[in-house]
């Protein structure tokens, strides 16, 4: 399955994106600090019965850097504008952490645009965070992190320290991915522009914005998947979350973190293509 790589000014915003396959429209967002290449173990296979839109948020990766607020309202208006740029009129939304939020914030703004929906280790349904995202927040010392952060030494210390955070073992980690956030810390924005998301969402008493009790109002089939040992985000939290869901169903990824989609490729993609039905 070959994945393409292409650009869409999205609301005056060059984005990067990629894409495969054909039949209906899945969309895949990120998480904070990452790109759409985390997408990269999964995606062929999702393909293979679905058109997959994969895009860089803003400030991420190979899209634009703006001098914004990227606040959680501001990465749902882009990825409706990214649906409209690429004219599609309604997708399944998939989205990790940060993605998730920004999908359930779509889902529950503009209910016809989203088909059914994917939260993995979302942030968005509770106040608990690791308190190793909330470190940042404190002012001078996320300003501090970019600085070493851009440095050759500190970009490949940054991607180091993120391993045991975001993994359950340390031996899964795909070389690429390490790869690819040694090169991100060094691209022009990208820490300023993780950080701004960050302290958006998160401050030294947990996160800002938490949706639980909206969705109840959601009429669609949601999925919840969740590594059964993140270290970012309880697994209560989704529990909690499929509890208050219509139409809720849960996935625990056993011996997993925070990102199932590159730890574990195998256990999402079967998780997820049962959810699809296929």
């Amino acid at each position: 399955m070959k994945i393409e790589e292409r650009k869409v000014e999205v609301g005056g915003l060059q984005t990067r994106y990629l894409t495969a396959g054909e039949g209906p429209p899945l969309l895949l967002l990120h998480a904070l600090g990452e790109n759409a290449l985390d997408w990269q173990w999964v995606l062929p296979n999702l393909a293979s019965t679905r058109r997959v839109y994969a895009p860089d948020f803003p400030g991420f990766g190979g899209s634009a850097k703006p001098a914004t607020d990227y606040s959680p309202a501001f990465f749902e208006r882009f990825v409706g504008a990214f649906l409209d740029a690429l004219e599609i009129e309604h997708a399944t939304v998939v989205g990790n952490s940060l993605g998730g939020l920004t999908a359930l914030r779509l889902a529950l703004s503009e209910p016809a645009r989203v088909s059914a929906l994917g939260l993995i280790d979302s942030v968005g349904l509770g106040r608990a965070i690791s308190y190793a995202m909330r470190t940042p927040t404190l002012p001078g010392y996320g300003e501090l992190s970019i600085t070493l952060g851009k440095t050759p030494p500190g970009a490949a210390q940054r991607a180091w320290l993120q391993v045991p955070l975001l993994f359950a073992r340390p031996d899964r980690v795909p070389p690429e991915w390490f790869t690819e956030q040694y090169r991100l810390a060094q691209l022009p924005g990208f820490l300023e522009a993780a950080l701004a998301a960050l302290r958006a969402q998160v401050n030294l008493g947990g996160q800002r914005e938490v949706l639980l009790d909206q969705l109840p109002r959601l009429e669609i089939p949601t999925h919840v998947v969740w590594g059964a040992s993140d270290r970012v985000l309880p697994t209560s939290q989704a529990r909690e979350a499929v509890a208050r869901l219509n139409e809720g169903t849960l996935e625990l990824i056993p011996d997993c973190g925070h990102l199932p989609h590159v730890e574990r490729p195998d256990c999402f993609i079967a998780s997820l293509s049962s959810f699809l039905g296929e």
